[in-house]
């Protein structure tokens, strides 16, 4: 589909990939760019006169085609352009004609501004983030410039001229991505595609391949092998997920697929997470060969992973239609036969590993689960029983309100309106310079306010810079000056996949470079870049103190904050752990609780890691980032337990002393794992170290001295040592041995009592590996509490 002459050449001249992505993009970029220079410098004068923002224009088509645009992202920003304009510019209308454009001050410009802001800020989800950033810049022109010229502005026209400037920037984006071969979402999710399916393919080959590998230098060098390639999944995986709402867009003038493309992030998730699993089973061995795994075992694997890849292949072609990532249950069952060797229950905890490696196989086999919908259903049901039995509505309102986009909305809207009006102050012409950066560089959520700042400011300056020496070069030569655009929009395609300056920083150096090179009749370009960088740096610093003012915390207080909660969550979750009942359904949901919290933290200390220190002191990251990994690891794992205990609890549906004594022991090892746990929850709500030299002291005095045993050692798993958390382990495999040889002692009961043994040993892998993750914990907290109290003995 983009066999083009292009691509012929890159593939001739053997490109790297990252090179062909910036190249494309910047080809993409400048055609938009010279569309609407085109329009707005050769232009019939029907056209020039009515587009009288071309600024503007080439900031539409930055914000919409910068991100390795598709066809699909470009028809999207056709109607997010339309919706935009309406939200900004109708209302824009009325206020003009009400108010009259003479009428406007300063204030009354910047209080426009920021409670129009407001209203577009506010919905949170219900609009996309490019639409809101088109409308805010809109806001900022159209209230801001009505000040600036005064009478001159006509109530109608105005809005109108601004309408057809975001016009022109939206077509030239759908003309560049047509001409002169369009580029489809659909056939760059198809291409990924069929990257991610080798890459699985070739994971699933090492993975099984290190299991029959006699030393260990051949075998680590495989598993070293899969992790690189499992970095290389996540991008694709990522690239995959960004071009599916495109496809959305293309399907109704193109229908190459069938409606079914929705599942498909579902089912390649499911596929890597149990990849994921094979490679932790596999990362607990420190010496190969495998001595557990006979021949059989052997065979086995490998015709369940011939079989697995063929399905995998055949799902290439049917990937968005009614095609399956896994096999038939039907000849699940055939292809896992061998399993049925698994009759008894690994005595160490050694053999553990191998055991969970099988499972995870077999999941990868296995036909997936769907949930029934009386479950889904079930959820909002108890969510209105609750509220009838709320008696007082407005106990939580704190909690609602933090939680709605309320305070972000009048945070930002404060910010835009503050920057406009200091803009506004310093030039009355040029004020909206100080507004506009603050406007389409908004983002939802949390970021980075310095760093954010820090490379938009950069990105401007070196944009504008290189604007100006353009103009200098070119200084008579306008067709030439904009073609030099064309290098710079390489560069930034780099500059926005770097760590450095990333896509914030990419996006303000096109458009300071566009805004020169890209317009005539600006006067002196040295004078607009001082005063376009002047304004920029006005309407940053506000933007950052307003932040300051109304969210003071700092992304380290923040991750410490949600540090504590994953550790409370992560209670919850191993404490719902049982073989008995009907606890599947709240383990899954506090499972995705704890998924979600730890990828909060991940975002908080990203940000805590590029957030200045000033007189604080300095972000121990290292030590969070073993906190990630140990909490990220035994989300993986819980999964999987999630999915073993799932199977027992359907099998000991009908408990008796065994399964009640064999749950007895599961309580057991919980209690002592989520005792720790506890404890480190509540050294990390502590403030000072004080606080827990006297939590300590307590417990201390609580010892129980009949048994000569102190309540601390009782807390912390690595006080148990090695020798220690080995016994409780092998104490509860002891006891899954007893309860299924007593229960499945029938000759006809293989085949269940192998997916019992099977179910049983994950548990007992899980066990395992939750309570070296806390003593990783225990051991990650207590250096981040002596760095944070230094002249302490810890």
């Amino acid at each position: 589909m983009e066999r083009s002459p292009l691509n012929l050449m890159v593939s001739f001249f053997n490109i790297p990939p990252l090179w062909r992505e910036c190249l494309s993009s910047a080809f993409r970029t400048a055609l938009a760019c010279t569309i609407v220079a085109g329009a707005t410098l050769y232009g019939p004068i029907s056209i020039t006169s009515l587009i009288t923002f071309p600024a503007f224009s080439y900031v539409v088509v930055i914000l919409i085609i910068i991100n390795d645009a598709t066809l699909g992202d470009s028809l999207r920003g056709c109607w997010l352009g339309l919706y935009a304009t309406i939200q900004s510019l109708g209302p824009a209308m009325l206020s003009l004609w009400a108010i009259g454009p003479n009428h406007f001050s300063k204030g009354t410009a910047s209080i426009a501004v920021a409670l129009a802001a407001f209203v577009v800020v506010l919905p949170s989800q219900s609009t996309h983030l490019i639409a809101k950033r088109i409308s805010l810049g809109q806001i900022v022109l159209v209230y801001v410039l009505a000040y600036s010229n005064g009478a001159h502005i006509d109530p109608i026209m105005h809005p109108i001229h601004l309408a057809a400037s975001t016009a022109l920037g939206v077509i030239a984006c759908v003309l560049a991505l047509l001409l002169p071969y369009p580029r489809f979402a659909c056939y760059q999710v198809n291409k990924n595609y069929k990257l991610l399916t080798n890459n699985v393919l070739k994971r699933l080959k090492l993975l099984v391949k290190v299991i029959s590998e006699e030393e260990n230098t051949s075998a680590f060098g495989l598993i070293s092998r899969a992790k690189s390639l499992a970095t290389k999944r996540t991008k694709l995986l990522f690239t995959i997920m960004r071009y599916l709402d495109g496809m959305k867009w293309e399907r109704l003038p193109i229908n190459f697929f069938k409606p079914h493309y929705n599942k498909l992030g579902e089912k390649l998730q499911e596929v890597d997470t149990n990849l994921i699993g094979m490679e932790l089973a596999l990362s607990c061995y420190k010496s190969f060969p495998i001595n557990i795994l006979d021949q059989d075992l052997k065979h086995g694997l490998n015709t369940l992973e011939e079989h697995v890849s063929l399905t995998i292949k055949n799902a290439k072609h049917t990937f968005l239609g009614s095609g399956s990532l896994t096999v038939p249950e039907s000849n699940a069952k055939n292809i896992t036969h061998f399993l049925q060797s698994l009759h008894t229950i690994p005595t160490t905890h050694q053999e553990l590993p191998i055991f969970f490696f099988l499972f995870c196989a077999k999941l990868l086999h296995m036909k997936p689960s769907t949930e029934g919908p009386t479950n889904v259903q079930a959820q909002p049901i108890h969510k209105k029983e609750i509220s009838h039995e709320d008696k007082d509505k407005w106990a939580n309102w704190a909690t609602k309100l933090k939680s709605s986009n309320l305070l972000p909305a009048i945070k930002y809207s404060f910010a835009l309106g503050l920057s406009v009006f200091m803009g506004l102050l310093y030039s009355k012409e040029s004020g909206f310079w100080s507004g506009l950066p603050v406007a389409v560089s908004y983002v939802s959520g949390r970021e980075a306010t310095f760093r954010a700042a820090n490379v938009k400011a950069q990105g401007t300056v070196i944009g504008t810079v290189y604007g100006v020496l353009g103009c200098f070069v070119f200084n008579r030569l306008l067709s030439i000056r904009f073609l030099s655009l064309l290098p710079w929009f390489i560069f930034t395609s780099f500059l926005q996949r770097s760590r450095m300056y990333g896509p914030a920083g990419g996006i303000s150096a096109v458009i300071g470079a566009v805004l020169i090179l890209g317009r005539k009749n600006i006067g002196p370009p040295s004078e607009f870049a001082i005063e376009r960088i002047i304004e920029t740096f006005i309407g940053l610093s506000c933007s950052i103190f307003v932040d300051l003012l109304f969210w003071p915390k700092r992304a380290s207080t923040c991750a410490k904050y949600e540090l504590s909660q994953c550790l409370f969550t992560l209670v919850e979750t191993i404490g719902t752990l049982s073989l008995v009942g009907k606890t599947d359904s709240q383990l899954e949901e506090n499972q995705r609780k704890l998924k979600a919290q730890v990828n909060e933290l991940r975002k908080f200390v990203v940000e805590a890691e590029a957030e200045p220190n000033f007189w604080f002191l300095p972000f121990h990251s290292g030590c969070y980032n073993r906190l990630l990994g140990s909490l990220s690891k035994l989300v993986d794992v819980l999964h999987f337990g999630e999915r073993a205990l799932k199977s027992l609890q359907q099998e000991f549906q009908r408990s008796d002393n065994f399964v009640n004594m064999l749950q007895s022991e599961l309580l057991h090892v919980k209690e002592i794992i989520c005792s720790s746990i506890k404890g480190l929850e509540e050294i990390s709500k502590m403030k000072s170290f004080k606080f827990v030299e006297k939590e300590i002291e307590k417990k201390n005095m609580s010892s129980d001295v009949e048994m000569g045993k102190s309540r601390e050692d009782d807390t912390w798993l690595s006080g148990l040592g090695e020798d220690g958390t080995r016994e409780i382990i092998e104490t509860f495999l002891q006891r899954s041995r007893d309860v299924v040889e007593k229960l499945y002692s029938d000759e006809g009961e293989k085949e269940v009592k192998s997916e019992v043994v099977l179910n049983l040993s994950v548990v007992g892998f899980c066990l395992n590996v939750c309570m070296h993750g806390t003593i990783e914990i225990e051991k990650a907290m207590r250096e981040l509490v002596q760095w944070e109290n230094p002249s302490s003995s810890i």
